[in-house]
């Protein structure tokens, strides 16, 4: 990976990881569904205008949209707003393992025995992560946090060959476009109105949508985006382990959280298996 690219595929990591653990406090004031709405909402309309209407993607970009953003961003972050967001941040890891589970039932490539012993370790890890105080009688969050998790994995390996068609930023854009109505309009059944949402709402939470509207989304994804379309995903996928340091230090230093010493525990083998997974070593010599 070129040396520009490291730089744009490390954007992913922090700004994700920071946007992810100060949404938490803003979804005291706006609905999970809401939020995520506005999140994707902004971008799309700042930036439809400047990219065509994909023609022939539409059932494709309507399907990712509902995995990958609609479904997926309702069960993460409905999570988040149970269980703190240390732990929220070092569950999202299982969106690797999960992944290689998915390419083994719908793209039929069988895992190497590294990585299986990855996924068993990083599900350990897990188990260990649960068993922390601060997670005690938040077993929901924890499975609507693993269920996000999954439903990230599968919307990014459907997202792959799209970004190859219509390039990223515009991906982004038209995802963006689909799942935006589709949060809101979520969020109006279930929770009403927005307006009183909108009027009650503090500084914090609107500077708070301002940034996952305006900087994480468009820039955060664009470019998760266009390195997943020049490179494989095995090569791209070990910089998200950036992620759970980047959150972790944001819940400890902005939101206060002091995670137990399981929590780091767990993490740290979650984030071992995962490395497993992601950090491998070909045995590959080149032709003379």
């Amino acid at each position: 990976m070129k040396i520009q690219d490291i730089f744009i595929a490390l954007l992913v990591p922090i700004i994700l990881g920071f946007g992810f653990v100060i949404a938490k406090p803003a979804m005291q004031y706006f609905p999970t569904y809401l939020l995520m709405g506005m999140r994707f909402t902004i971008p799309a309309l700042i930036l439809v205008w400047w990219f065509p209407l994909p023609k022939g993607l539409y059932f494709d970009l309507f399907k990712v949209s509902l995995i990958g953003s609609t479904l997926q961003y309702g069960l993460t972050y409905t999570g988040l707003n149970i269980i703190d967001a240390s732990s929220a941040i070092l569950l999202v890891q299982l969106e690797v393992p999960f992944g290689i589970i998915i390419a083994f039932f719908l793209l039929k490539e069988i895992p190497t025995i590294k990585n299986t012993i990855g996924l068993i370790i990083a599900f350990f890890g897990v188990f260990i992560l649960t068993g922390a105080p601060n997670l005690e009688g938040k077993y929901i969050g924890v499975v609507l946090t693993l269920a996000g998790a999954f439903t990230w994995a599968l919307g990014a390996v459907m997202a792959k060959p799209l970004s190859k068609k219509i390039g990223a930023l515009a991906l982004m854009t038209w995802l963006c476009v689909f799942s935006g109505p589709m949060l809101i309009m979520v969020s109006m059944i279930f929770d009403g109105s927005p307006i009183p949402y909108f009027l009650s709402a503090n500084l914090n939470s609107w500077l708070t949508v301002m940034f996952l509207g305006f900087i994480m989304q468009p820039i955060g994804y664009a470019a998760w985006y266009y390195v997943l379309k020049k490179y494989p995903v095995n090569k791209v996928m070990p910089v998200l382990l950036v992620l759970p340091v980047t959150g972790l230090l944001t819940s400890i230093f902005l939101l206060g959280e002091d995670p137990p010493k399981q929590v780091f525990l767990g993490g740290l083998v979650i984030i071992s298996g995962v490395g497993m997974i992601l950090f491998t070593r070909s045995n590959k010599k080149k032709k003379r």
